[in-house]
């Protein structure tokens, strides 16, 4: 199975200093999308986007989107499945923080 290409990471309790190093290793692995949904969702996907912009010599693309205290993991899966255009058709994978 080829490596994920999109993340959903769920947020127990908001951010953690583990955000950063998860960041830089999916910018290695290369990681086009990550979705979070839970505690703090919309500020961490603030914050993932300040590592990409900082990552490097070049700021990394990856697409970021927070969801909603009415959506679930699974809502947050299928939309990450459905961005096939914008970020490949690899699977996803679900990590917790």
């Amino acid at each position: 199975m080829a490596a994920p290409r999109k993340i959903v990471l769920v947020s127990t309790q908001g951010y953690k200093r583990e955000l950063d190093a998860l960041v830089a290793g999916w910018i290695e692995e290369g990681i086009k999308y990550v979705g979070v949904i839970g505690a703090d969702a919309s500020r961490l996907e603030d914050i993932i986007d300040d590592l990409c912009i900082g990552a490097g010599t070049d700021p990394y693309f990856m697409l970021t989107a927070s969801h909603g205290d009415d959506e679930t993991v699974e809502d947050a899966v299928l939309l990450a499945s459905q961005l096939t255009e914008e970020v490949g058709d690899g699977p996803v994978e679900v990590v917790k923080l």
